[in-house]
């Protein structure tokens, strides 16, 4: 009975006794505990569980000496040490004996779509970081086990990660056209990780491992010598039993499977490329997407998280960019640590299960609050920067004027308008610049509604020098009449009851529909939207649990809602606004359409007010162009994908470019940009609920599931439920149309002046020693856009002057491309050559006789994952 699977076991047995019938086939056993630190439970329950997972592994360790545990989300790691350093101390010394395997590198297992390029880059910047300091070796497998897809630029940011193999569960095989379990994964620019789907699931029951062993044997690539299964209890942690360690060796002995072996994934990657060689390993196959789709409801589902993501990712960038500019300049501590903790509370809840929407509700309380915090850091590094840099601005005395720079957190010059808050020092004000020069401005709506004058507000342009700063002035009076502004297309603005026009748009609202009847570029005179078929608003019910399980599109005929009126609510020389308002059921929708008098685009601020329960609505922006094709914005690049109606995840932007109808090969098309959402689709024209219908760009503003309800359980009709996103939302989106193809619009720069505007500060009068406009760091706004400007996170650095500057750009336009950035703040210049979506990342010295250095992404010398 010593060979059966069950009864009877002695441990003296050998698996030498194999018999020689079995299977060739070495199948690599690895034990793991997959851990939700929030899911159906708050991250305080996983915090324990965490701890006790541990345990159970190093106990493992003891009971079983050829017990090998795999280990990624390092967060949990960093949990164990700071609560239980024994346990922590016990898992440094089996990780030197190699029997714990650290895998991953990243700080948690995100969502691997919605956050951006630089939260996928700090991910592993925490993640190796720890690794190396704790046990002194970072990972080289990257591990996503149950993420929901995975954007297409992801083995570009594991190789500049240290990181040569990924290992992923979705999508499954019945959810994509990719059906290799081991294959070459290339993003668009070239780079390649050695990808292996884990066939069936990442954990087990807590018995015997047939059922797992058989599953995953069966959906495996039976032509692969070398598979991988994945065991232990998991979600709410547990890890590998005695149970399944010992039907490990039963199975080994009785040769069922083959050789069967507890092993990691580090090992099984070796083996592969040992057995097949190197020229059978170039056989593999390369797959060049992104791997979607699982649960396109999580595009969508809980608008809050995406929207407090979207504000501290930006909030930190900006922080970190400011921060150094008051350390090199001024000796100011640079607060990594506080920029640290900040950004560990936003990668913590781009967890797979909170920015994805699919926790409990209580989840969402404690992400607020997290992010919330992680905001407010920002806030105080930002203010302070701002406070040092101002009081150095020489600021000339006039007692008629009020003084206020205007900061622009972009490494390139933007003119745009900005909105401020004062203390009203007269019932009207105009703008001027430091040399005096008028500058559009017109009053505005403040938020204090108060029957006396003390506050007023006012929205004026601005030109600003790239990531810097320009002094304007508040003059008491009206704008005089003899005072000339400066500029093309001032004086053309035109506003009626549902029209805007200036030089380079003409915008017409139908009355009836609430939505525009006409887009007018008058650059090329195409009308992208004259003849356009379709509602802009659609309201649906929504069956579908909060995952969106089972779903492959939400492009679902639907109800329009009621245009209740239009009202012009501003018409002067900067701007002018027309407000929509729409209402269905108990939700009402406002739309202010906002058009600057130079803009090429039209910007529209949304409030929804939205109280329906199993319903969705979406935004749709259909155009008048014919053979379409539809491309999207992906972390640190674009991808194109077919006009089919699929849900896709995205990152601000999404664009639909055709042939204009009568206009032979021309070309042109519209993009749509916001600061909140990441659920889109394009669809092809067709048919909507019997009504003809145009190409078009769909947003999935807001569905309303369950909480945490996932198919197949059936909701109880006489139960209680708290439905998402109930209440007030807002968000902005920019309407751009252009010439010929997406490339010449500005997309990414414009989704990130979006994302990031200008802040405008109240001055005082004083004397200093810097100008009145002034430039720290320069990107020339070409196809290389700088993404990073911060300080280094060598060891020991307490203040930035010990340290380095981090500067990283990356190729935006998918084209080869030579870069010029310009470094004033430290009179320092990079010139280097870009190759497609490239990434480049430098570490610049203050000195100028030390050279700059190329690093990776952990900041560490290229093409290493050693630290210098």
């Amino acid at each position: 009975m010593s060979n059966a699977p069950a009864g009877f076991d002695p441990r003296a047995q050998e698996s030498r006794w194999r018999p020689g019938a079995s299977s060739r086939r070495s199948v690599h056993m690895i034990g793991n505990a997959h851990l939700d630190p929030v899911w159906l439970w708050p991250w305080q329950e996983g915090y324990q569980e965490a701890r006790a997972t541990f345990w159970s592994a190093i106990h493992r360790m003891d009971e079983y000496p050829d017990f090998i545990f795999t280990c990624d989300q390092i967060v949990l790691l960093s949990w164990v040490e700071e609560s239980d350093p024994e346990l922590f101390d016990r898992i440094t010394q089996r990780v030197k004996e190699g029997r714990w395997v650290n895998v991953g590198g990243w700080w948690v297992e995100p969502d691997c779509n919605m956050p951006s390029g630089e939260s996928f880059a700090r991910q592993g910047l925490y993640g190796q970081r720890f690794l190396r300091s704790r046990f002194g070796i970072p990972a080289t497998v990257g591990m996503n086990a149950d993420p929901f897809g995975h954007n297409a630029m992801l083995p570009q940011i594991l190789r500049l990660q240290g990181i040569d193999s990924y290992c992923f569960l979705r999508p499954g095989a019945h959810e994509t056209a990719m059906a290799d379990t081991a294959f070459w994964w290339e993003s668009p620019d070239g780079s390649r990780v050695l990808a292996y789907r884990i066939p069936f699931e990442y954990g087990s029951s807590a018995g015997g491992l047939a059922f797992q062993t058989e599953k995953a044997i069966a959906q495996a690539d039976h032509a692969l010598s070398q598979i991988m299964v994945f065991y232990g209890v998991g979600n709410h942690g547990g890890g590998p039993t005695k149970a399944n360690i010992e039907s490990i060796y039963r199975f080994d002995r009785m040769g069922t499977y083959g050789q069967v072996t507890m092993s990691s994934p580090r090992h099984y990657f070796d083996e592969l490329a040992r057995h097949r060689g190197p020229g059978g390993m170039a056989q593999l196959p390369v797959w060049r997407d992104d791997l979607q789709h699982h649960a396109p409801g999580c595009y969508s589902a809980h608008s809050g998280i995406k929207q407090w993501q979207r504000k501290a990712q930006a909030a930190l960038l900006r922080a970190e960019r400011w921060a150094a500019v008051a350390a090199v300049r001024d000796g100011i501590r640079y607060p990594r640590a506080d920029l640290e903790r900040a950004w560990k509370q936003v990668l913590f809840n781009q967890f797979h299960d909170v920015l994805p929407g699919s926790a409990i509700e209580s989840a969402y309380d404690d992400a607020r609050d997290q992010l919330g915090e992680a905001i407010a850091i920002c806030k105080r590094i930002i203010t302070q920067a701002h406070n040092v840099i101002a009081r150095q601005v020489n600021v000339p005395l006039d007692v008629d004027t009020q003084p206020v720079l205007v900061f622009n957190p972009h490494p390139w010059p933007i003119t745009t308008e900005v909105e401020l808050q004062y203390n009203a020092r007269a019932l009207s004000v105009h703008v001027l610049d430091a040399e005096g020069r008028q500058t559009p401005s017109q009053r505005i709506q403040t938020q204090a509604t108060m029957s006396d004058t003390g506050r007023g507000a006012i929205a004026f342009e601005v030109e600003l020098p790239a990531f810097g700063y320009r002094l304007y002035r508040l003059h008491n009076g009206d704008t005089p009449a003899t005072t000339p502004f400066s500029g093309e297309g001032l004086g053309t603005l035109k506003a009626s009851e549902n029209v805007l026009e200036n030089e380079f748009l003409r915008v017409q609202l139908d009355p009836r529909t609430g939505w525009l009847c006409s887009l007018l570029d008058k650059r090329t005179g195409v009308d992208l939207l004259a003849g356009a078929l379709g509602e802009h608003t659609h309201i649906c019910q929504d069956p579908t649990d909060t995952w969106g399980h089972g779903v492959v599109s939400y492009n679902w005929p639907g109800d329009a809602m009621h245009t209740d009126r239009i009202v012009l609510r501003e018409s002067g020389p900067v701007r002018a606004r027309l407000r929509v308002e729409r209402s269905w059921g108990r939700s009402t929708l406002t739309e202010e359409f906002i058009l600057g008098h130079r803009s090429n685009r039209v910007e529209v601020r949304v409030t929804l007010d939205w109280r329906e329960q199993a319903h969705l609505l979406k935004l749709r922006f259909p155009v008048a162009l014919e053979n379409p094709i539809g491309t999207y914005e992906i972390p640190y690049g674009t991808i194109e994908r077919p006009l089919d109606g699929a849900e896709q995840p995205g990152q601000s932007w999404v664009d639909v470019t055709g042939a204009v109808p009568g206009g032979g090969s021309r070309r042109a098309g519209l993009a749509v940009l916001n600061d909140a959402k990441h659920g889109y689709d394009v669809s092809p024209a067709g048919d909507s609920g019997g009504q003809a219908v145009s190409p078009s760009i769909g947003i999935t503003a807001v569905r309303s599931p369950v909480y945490a309800w996932h198919d197949p359980r059936q909701l109880d009709p006489d139960g209680f439920y708290s439905y998402q996103d109930q209440g007030v939302q807002h968000f902005r989106y920019l309407l751009v149309p252009h010439d010929g193809d997406w490339r010449g619009a500005e997309l990414t720069r414009g989704a990130a002046v979006l994302g990031a505007p200008p802040r405008a500060m109240l001055e005082s009068f004083h004397t200093g020693t810097m100008p009145p406009q002034h430039s720290f760091v320069d990107d020339g706004a070409g196809q290389v856009m700088i993404t990073a400007i911060k300080g280094s996170e060598d060891p020991g650095s307490s203040d930035l002057s010990s340290s380095d500057l981090i500067v990283r750009a990356v190729e935006t336009l998918g084209r080869p491309a030579k870069a010029h950035l310009d470094i004033p703040l430290i009179g320092r210049t990079i010139e280097a050559d870009f190759g497609a979506y490239q990434v480049r990342t430098f570490r610049v010295p203050y000195a100028a006789a030390e050279p700059i250095v190329e690093v990776d992404l952990i900041e560490w010398p290229l093409d290493t994952t050693e630290p210098a």
